[in-house]
Formats: structure tokens, sequence, C-alpha cells
């Protein structure tokens, strides 16, 4: 906005301008530009002055010069019309003998960006690609940038084109670089500057001699390049090692980032360079530079995907300090939760839990969200750190460990007991919407086992009418509802009142409706009620592993130097303002065959007995297997929901076949019953594996399952006995994935993993998910059902022969065995050897190393 009196300040610098006697006097005359260009900055509208200050370009001076030609490029768009004035003085100064004049007349001569002047533009830049100073040289490469870009439609002349090229060889590494920049612009339409060999290795020589800028640009345009053979590709890493450590941070990610693109075939050769830029990553984090340090802890996340242990030794560094920013405070702390292990598990929570009480009520809440992460193999240390926070009595902390309480008992259920003896009397500090919703929602599904909770709740009714969140009336309603079917005398009343003001009184219709849905359903009769809102509910001896399985560099490397990483939460993301639980389900990455992956119509089922012996069906696959190298994979990823789908659809599996059956189709395969008992949530079912066919369709379907279920007895007696920590990390070393476990000691104990299996002779992978199963019992004897009419072994025979096999692994250490339970689609007998084999390897090193 211009300031007031800016009229009458134009009409006394004109006249100082127009006057003679200040013309002849080069200061005076320099002095009253410079107060021109001051009062242009203040916001004092000078567009009236144009052609006065066109005037003023004639001149010997240089320093006046630059100051006519900030003027005319602000002002030159609202005076087309006169800008051609000053085109004979530009033209005239570009054959100054002066470089730094000619370089400047070449600059602004581009950055007038006026369409009607290009004609007179070009020959000037044309002959600045061949002058002498490399000044001038830099200025008109970059000036055919410029052109091309006011005038995108026209085409670049071929001639300029290879001339910019030939540039790329100039003595001068800024001329060099600037070519590279305009050729990108020029040829964007093309894919940009065509990257060959020659050039690459005369780019990558040349490397030392620009500066961090030009590097930085040098090194992103080489992403392009394909190495013709691997020894040229590790001459050009050998060019680039130096550079790999810089202790400039921008050349460094340059740098990684082309490593990255280059070895995308050579996964460990990429997982050697994270490991070299640990220390500069590190260095980084440490600089003075705010938006450095953000930006290092961002890319640190991205390589903590792949190498989860690369930052462990150094956890230290990413202690907060008092002084930094609170975006740098919640950054690192996510880092820190990366970080945790059994070896410094204590210090991170005595480090965290200081930050708990951190001045910025964001800190403190990003502070309680990372012990409650760490709480997911740790609970014992978090909830006692947690339960120790909620007796500050503050509003915001109370909130933030409700909330994470909440998020933790729905993974770790093992915790609820702890829980609902710590969420007594704190209903009292909770202020924020956030926090009492999550009260409510532990009330609501653990409200049986917190004496105070029908009161507690009764408090929350008699001031609904003043409660301005909608989202705690709706979880209001839902706990009550729950409340009800554990304990209806005392919250009869209660309800009555609270469904009468949400259907009579309330004018949201969200509430409105919840409410009378939950009438109606009440009036279908408990048991329906209780079927709807008292649903799964999770196996309290299951917890959730915190950590992941390490990604393949090619999942983040294109993202890596971008500003992607910057606008990432974390590297998993949660939700700290979210509802209940049950309500945010996992969002996996989408995958077209995924839901198909297990989707069958015949199941085979393969035994094996006590000693490890296959059975007939086990022995034909593995005998019929032939060693070939097998490469095993996490991904797609497949998350607990998905997995427990799979598991479960055998359900309704069992019961097409069972009408089948009905009908007079033959079984040919025992039926084994067993127990599904796992986490995310906690579902027990009991289900029936059979295999059906039409007596007419045996042969046909022969071989042409494309499921294989099978079981196997491994005797590795301390494996029960082992930390949750050390087995996800002994299988992820192979790159199986463990999606849930039972604590150590508990009895049963169960581990649940998955992976996608592929042989170099397949065209297809295969998926794998399995359960590691020990009861610490005698093997028991399957069921059998009778069988006639296909000649097979008779019952009495096949019981006679089970009870052999049992007493055979009770005397030979069967009750010792752990039972190996794998489920294939599609069926490829010889990766499920192959895997078995890994899978039998790695829990006997185990077992060794603990005994």
């Amino acid at each position: 906005m211009p300031y007031l009196g800016g009229e009458e300040t134009v009409r006394e610098l004109r006249r100082a301008l127009s006057n003679p006697n200040v013309q002849s006097d080069q200061l005076r005359y320099r002095n009253t530009i410079l107060k021109v260009i001051r009062a242009m900055s203040q916001g004092v509208d000078m567009s009236g002055l144009f052609s006065e200050m066109v005037k003023a370009c004639a001149t010997v001076d240089v320093v006046q010069k630059k100051l006519v030609y900030v003027f005319l490029c602000s002002y030159a768009a609202l005076n087309p019309e006169l800008s051609l004035l000053v085109i004979n003085t530009l033209r005239k100064d570009c054959q100054d003998p002066n470089p730094m004049v000619r370089s400047l007349a070449l600059r602004n001569m581009t950055n007038l960006r006026l369409p009607s002047l290009v004609e007179y533009v070009e020959q000037p830049l044309a002959a600045g690609l061949r002058d002498r100073a490399a000044c001038v040289r830099r200025v008109a490469v970059l000036g055919w940038a410029k052109l091309h870009n006011l005038q995108a439609s026209s085409e670049i002349d071929a001639a300029v084109v290879n001339e910019l090229y030939s540039l790329l060889r100039d003595p001068d590494p800024v001329v060099m670089v600037n070519c590279l920049r305009a050729l990108e612009e020029i040829l964007k339409d093309e894919g940009g500057v065509a990257i060959n060999k020659p050039i690459t290795h005369h780019l990558l020589n040349r490397l030392k001699e620009c500066d961090i800028w030009g590097q930085c640009q040098v090194l992103r345009v080489l992403q392009r390049y394909r190495p013709q053979s691997e020894d040229e590709l590790f001459d050009i890493l050998s060019l680039l090692d130096a550079s790999l450590v810089s202790p400039h941070p921008p050349i460094m990610a340059a740098t990684l980032s082309l490593f990255l693109s280059l070895c995308s075939g050579q996964p460990a050769v990429s997982l050697a360079a994270l490991e070299r830029v640990r220390g500069p990553l590190l260095a980084a984090c440490g600089s003075g530079s705010r938006e450095m340090r953000f930006t290092a802890l961002c890319h640190i996340q991205l390589l903590l995907r792949s190498i989860p242990g690369l930052m462990g030794a150094h956890y230290k560094r990413f202690f907060c300090g008092y002084a930094e920013p609170a975006y740098i405070k919640q950054r690192k702390m996510q880092v820190l939760v990366e970080l945790v292990n059994d070896e410094n598990v204590a210090m991170l929570l005595d480090e965290l839990k200081g930050y708990c009480t951190d001045v910025n009520a964001e800190t403190a809440q990003a502070a309680i969200t990372a012990i409650g992460r760490i709480g997911r193999s740790y609970s014992d240390r978090c909830l006692e750190i947690l339960t120790g926070l909620l007796g500050l009595k503050q509003d915001h902390i109370t909130s933030a460990v409700v909330q994470t309480m909440r998020d933790l008992v729905w993974v770790c259920p093992q915790c609820s007991d702890t829980v609902c003896f710590a969420l007594e009397g704190c209903e009292e500090t909770l202020q924020d919407s956030q926090g009492r919703q999550a009260l409510l929602w532990l009330l609501g599904v653990y409200g049986e086992r917190v004496s105070s909770a029908p009161y507690t709740l009764e408090v929350f009714i008699d001031g609904v009418r003043s409660e301005a969140s909608l989202g705690v009336k709706m979880e209001l309603l839902t706990a009550t509802m729950r409340l009800f079917l554990c304990r209806p005398a005392e919250t009869q009343d209660m309800l009555g009142r609270l469904l009468h003001y949400c259907i009579e009184e309330e004018t949201d219709m969200c509430v409105r409706d919840q409410a009378l849905l939950y009438y109606r359903l009440l009036h279908c009769g408990i048991e329906e009620t209780r079927k709807v809102l008292q649903g799964r509910r999770s196996d309290p001896s299951l917890g959730v592993l915190i950590g992941r399985p390490a990604e393949p560099v090619s999942q983040w490397a294109r993202s890596f130097n971008t500003l992607e990483p910057l606008r990432q939460g974390s590297i998993e993301t949660e939700s700290v303002s979210r509802g209940s639980p049950e309500h945010t389900m996992f969002d996996p990455k989408p995958n077209a065959d995924l839901s198909n992956t297990l989707d069958c119509s015949r199941i085979e089922k393969v035994h094996s007995d006590g000693d490890g012996r296959c059975s007939d069906s086990s022995a034909d696959i593995l005998a019929s297997s032939v060693a070939a190298p097998l490469s095993l994979s996490l991904f797609p990823a497949l998350s607990p929901e998905e997995f427990e789908r799979l598991w479960l659809q055998q359900l309704a599996l069992h019961a097409e076949q069972g009408n089948e059956m009905e009908k007079g189709y033959i079984v040919n395969n025992t039926s084994q019953r067993f127990s599904l008992s796992r986490s995310f949530p906690f579902i027990g079912q009991d289900l029936w594996l059979t295999r059906a066919r039409r007596p007419a369709e045996k042969d046909e379907e022969a071989g042409k399952e494309d499921f294989v279920w099978m079981e196997e007895c491994v005797r590795c007696p301390t494996i029960p006995r082992c930390s949750p920590q050390s087995l996800q990390a002994a299988m992820q070393l192979v790159n199986i994935q463990t999606l849930a476990f039972t604590p150590p000691q508990t009895l049963p104990w169960r581990v649940y993993l998955y992976t996608h299996t592929c042989l170099d002779d397949a065209p297809h992978s295969t998926l794998i998910l399995g359960e590691l199963l020990y009861t610490g019992e005698e093997p028991q004897k399957a069921e059998v059902h009778k069988g006639s009419a296909d000649g097979g072994v008779g019952a009495e025979g096949i019981e006679d022969e089970q009870a052999r096999q049992g007493m055979e692994a009770t005397a030979d250490g069967g009750q010792e065995a752990v039972k190996v339970t794998l489920r294939q689609q599609p069926r490829d007998d010889k990766a499920l050897k192959g895997f078995l084999s890994i899978l039998t390897t790695v829990l006997h090193t185990l077992s060794s190393e603990r005994a």
C-alpha cells in the first residue's frame, strides 16, 4: 500500500531528476536515483518516473547503471512501450569493453521479460555465448533459458542448443553448470539434457571444480544415466566416494541420492552407502541451522526404514536440547522410538519422562505418545511412568496419558488391569475433548473392572446439555450402552435419561441418529445388542512387536533429497487426536493381488509325526523338491487385519465343504481341529480344515491344488523363553516378519509370522503365513473322521498308528517341540521346503544360543 504523500514525493524527485544542475553533478544525480529506489522499496508507486530513469541509464557510472536497471526491471511490465527506449542503450552496453557492463546489460535485457523485445535480445545473447569473458557467458547461457520461459511455445534454434552443448566443456565450471540448467529448461519436453557416457565422465571429472550449488545440480542431472557395465558402475562410484562423506550436507545428500539411483540393482552396495553417510548425517543433526537439523532428522528416519539399527549406538545424539524448537524436539523423539532396544530402553524412557513436563504442551504430549509406542514392547516400565504422570494433575498431560493408555491397551490387552486401576479419579483433571473421549472409551470397554465407572459416566450425563463436543456426546452414548450390558442395575436409569435427551432435545443429527440406533437396538433384545456392541476382544496373552520389517531401499530412494520426507509426520503414522481405536483401521498400500492371494477352493492338509518325519503327503512334497535358490521378501506388506482375515476365511470354506460332504462327497484327508488365537484384535474360533472332491474329479484335480497347509514339529525347547525382540531380529535377518507374539514363560506360547517366497525358476511369488505354537504338553492325537468307499486305511489303524507316533515323540522329547503350522498360496513345493528349512535353521540357531 503506497505511503500517504506519495504523489508529492514523486513530484519532488521528478524535479530533481530533470534539474540540469543535478544531472551535471554525478554524485548528486546518483543520490537522487538512490532516493527513488528507496521510496520504491517502501511501497511508493514510482512508475511515473520511468522516462526520467530511462535517460539516467545513459551513463558510464556502473553503480548508477545498476540502480537504474533495478528500477526499469521492476516497472517494465507497466510501461512496455517506454521500455523500447532503453533497448538501444542496453544493446550499446553489450558491446562495452568492460565485461562487467556487458554482463549487466545482458542480464537486465532478459530480465525485462517483454515478448515485444525478444527479437532485439536474441542477437546479443548469441554473441554473449562466444564472449571471451566468463561472466558474460554465464549470463548469456541463463538468458536463453529465460527467453525460452518467456515464449515457451516457440522453439529455440537448434544451433543455439548445439552451442549450449558445446559449452558443457567450457573451462569455467559455472558456465558448465549454467548450461546444464539452461538445457534442462529448454529441452524439458524432450526429457531434459541428453546424458551419455562422455558427458557423464566429463561432469564427474570436473565435479570438484564446482561450488556446492553446482555440484548438487550436476549430481541431480546424472541420476538419469545408467552405466553400460558393472565395471563402469564401480568406476563412477569410486569417483563419487569422496563426495559421499562430504562435510557439506547438500553435497552428501545429492551424492547418496545418485548412489541409490545407480545401485538400484545392487542392494548390498546401497546399504553400504547408507552406512557411509552415518557420520555426515549425525554432523548435520548438530548443525547451527535449525532448518538443516530438521532436514537431517527427516532423512535419518528414511534411512532407518531400511537399516533400523543404523543409529543405534548414537542414540544420545538425538536427545533434545532445552533451547531447541518444538518441531525439532518432536522429530527427535520419533527417531528415539525407532532406536529402542533392551540395552538403552531404561535411559531412553528416563529421557522421555523428562520431556513430558516440557513447557510446550505439544512437546509434552509428543513425549507421552512416544512412551506409549515404546510400551508396546516394554509395557510394564512405560505404564509405571504413565501412571506417575497422572499424579501431576495437569490438564494437557492427563489428556495425553489417557489417550496413550487407550491406544496401548488396544494393542496390548495385557495392560488392561493396570490401566483400569490408574483411571480412578483422573476425570476431574480432563478438560479437552480428546482426553474425555479416550476416558469414555476405556470406561465403556473395561467398565466392569473400574468400580467408579457408573458414577463417572453419571457426571458426564448430568452435564451433557452443556457439552460442546459432538465427539464426546457420541462416545458417551456408546460407553453408557456398553456399561449397561455388564452392569445393568447401576446404569439403567442414567442410560434412559441420556437416550431421552439425545432423541428428544439434541439438535445435532449425528448424535440423535446414534441414540435412535441404540434405542431400536435395545428393542431387539439384549443378546442382539451384545453382539453389536461387545464385539471382538484381544487376547490378553498376546502383544505387538514394536519393530517393523526392514524395507528395501528402492521403496523410498526416489523421495530422498526431496521435500517429501519433510512432509511426512513420521515413519509409522500415529494419530493422537483420533477417536475410538476400533474406528481407525490399518490402511495398507493398494495391492490388487492381495485380496485374492489366499482365496482357494481346494485345500491340502499335510501332517508330520512327532519325530519330524513327514506323512505320506508331506513326504511327497519334500521328496519331489529340488534345492533351488530361494529369496524371501516382506513386500507387499501384510497388515494384522489382513492376516486375520486370511486365516479366518477358512470358516466359510469349511461351511461350504461341509454342505458338499452332506451331499455324498468323499473326504480324503483327516480333519484336524485347531484353535486360532491372535491379536489385532483377538478372536477365537475352531476351524476344521478338510479337502473334499467329487469321485469323478479325483484324478482330474490331482496336482492342481493351489493351496497347501503343512504342520511340522521342531525340537527347540528354549525358543519359548527367548525375548520377543531377539526372535523378531533373527526373523527379520532372513526377511520373515513377526506380527504378534506371546510373552516368554506364558503357555500356550504363540508367534504369528508371514513372508513372500520366490524361486529363481518360478514366475510368481507365493505368500506363506505361519504360526509357532508351544503348549508344554505332549503331542495330542489328531481327531479322525472315519472314511469309507475308497479303500483307505481303517479308522482303527489310523488311531493305532498315530498313538504309536505320539508315544515315540514323547519318548524322544516331543513335549519340547514347537509346532510349526504353515499356509502357502499358490502352492510351490520347492519354495515351501526352502522356507521350512530357513525357519528351522533360525529356530535351532536361537535355541543353541539360549542353551
